[in-house]
C-alpha cells in the first residue's frame, strides 16, 4: 500500500476525526478539560451497551474453545496490545487460569509494553507469523484488537487464523461497515461506535476504555460460564500470595458462615482450593469427595453441592 493510500484510508477513519465538542479544550480552565473528557467518557458504555449481541456471540466462541481444551489469544498493537496482556494476565489470579490459556500478544514483543515500538504494527509478515510462533490452532480462538480495525499486524494476525479454520473475533471502535471495507476478517465483530475522541486520534482514550471493557466482559462473562464463580463471588482464585490467602478465608467465612480458624482449617485441608472448601463445609463432605463432585459437575458450586443433597441428604445451601 503506497503513502498516499494510507493517507486516504486513516483520513478517512472514525477514530481519526475531529470532534467538534472538544475544539477550544486548549484555552479553557483546567476543570472544564476535565469535565470535556469525563463528558466523552459517559459515552462509551452507551456505545458498548449496542455491541451486547455481539459480545454474546464471542463469549460462546471462547467458552466452546475452553471447553475442548482451547486458548485464547489476544493479538493488538500499541495501546490494544497492552490492553490485551492485561487481561491477560489477570486471568490466573482472578480465576485461578493457567498461563497459558489466555495469552496476550504485541506486535513489536514485550518491549513494547514498556516502550512504544509505533512501525511494529505495520509488520504484515509478523502479525501471520505469530499464528505459527505460538503454535495457534483449532480449538484455540484469536481476538484482535484494534481501535481503527486497519491495523496490518492484526489484520494480517487474523487473515491467517482464518485460513487456519481458527475461530477470530475482532474487537474495534469504528463502525463496523468501514472495517469490514478495509477487508478485515473475523467471525465476529464488535465494533462499539465511541465518536471522535477528545484529541483527534488519541485512540488510547475513549476507544481503549471501550476496548478495556469488552474485554472485561469477555473473559468475565467466560469465566461464569466456566463455573469460576459461585453467585457473584470469584472462587477459583489462587491464593499465592499474603492477600489471596486471607482474601480465600474471608470469602469462605462470607459464604459459609463460618469463624476464621474453621475458614482457615478447611482451606488447608482442601489443599488451598477454595472451591473444594466451599462444597466441603456447604455439602458436609470430605476434600476427596468435594473434589469428585465438583469434576462430575463441571466445575460448578451450586451443582455440586446439589449433588451432594441428593447423594448424601446434606442440608447445604445453594441459593
Amino acid at each position: 500500500m503506497s503513502n498516499n493510500d494510507i493517507f486516504d484510508e486513516i483520513s478517512n477513519l472514525a477514530t481519526e476525526q475531529n470532534n467538534p465538542r472538544t475544539k477550544n479544550i486548549d484555552i479553557i480552565s483546567t476543570e472544564e478539560i476535565l469535565h470535556l473528557i469525563n463528558e466523552e467518557d459517559k459515552t462509551v458504555p452507551f456505545a458498548i451497551e449496542k455491541e451486547i449481541p455481539n459480545i454474546a456471540q464471542a463469549v460462546e466462541l471462547i467458552v466452546e474453545s475452553f471447553r475442548k481444551g482451547g486458548r485464547l489469544f489476544y493479538i493488538g498493537a500499541g495501546t490494544s496490545g497492552r490492553l490485551g496482556i492485561v487481561d491477560a494476565s489477570e486471568c490466573p489470579p482472578t480465576f485461578g487460569t493457567p498461563p497459558e490459556m489466555v495469552q496476550g500478544i504485541i506486535s513489536g514483543g514485550k518491549e513494547a509494553v514498556f516502550r512504544a515500538k509505533e512501525g511494529a504494527e505495520d509488520d504484515e509478515a509478523a502479525g501471520s507469523q505469530v499464528i505459527e510462533k505460538y503454535k495457534i490452532a483449532p480449538p484455540d480462538i484469536v481476538v484482535g484488537i484494534a481501535a481503527s480495525g486497519r491495523t496490518p499486524f492484526v489484520k494480517s494476525a487474523l487473515l491467517e487464523a482464518k485460513k487456519r479454520n481458527i475461530a477470530t473475533v475482532l474487537v474495534a471502535t469504528a463502525p463496523v461497515e468501514q472495517v469490514k471495507s478495509l477487508g478485515v476478517v473475523a467471525d465476529v465483530y464488535i465494533c462499539p461506535v465511541v465518536g471522535p475522541e477528545v484529541i483527534a486520534g488519541s485512540t488510547r482514550m475513549k476507544s481503549g476504555t471501550a476496548q478495556k471493557l469488552v474485554l472485561n466482559m469477555l473473559t468475565t462473562a467466560s469465566m461464569i460460564k466456566l463455573g469460576k464463580t459461585y453467585g457473584n463471588v470469584m472462587v477459583d482464585l489462587q491464593p499465592a500470595s499474603n492477600k489471596l490467602r486471607e482474601r480465600a478465608k474471608k470469602i469462605i467465612m462470607d459464604l459459609c458462615n463460618v469463624d476464621y480458624q474453621t475458614a482457615e482449617k478447611v482451606l488447608k485441608a482442601a489443599n488451598g482450593k477454595v472451591k473444594v472448601a466451599l462444597v466441603m463445609i456447604l455439602g458436609n463432605v470430605n476434600s476427596s469427595e468435594a473434589i469428585e463432585l465438583l469434576e462430575k459437575a463441571n466445575g460448578f458450586v451450586k451443582i455440586a453441592l446439589q449433588m451432594a443433597k441428593e447423594r448424601y441428604g446434606t442440608n447445604s445451601s445453594s441459593e
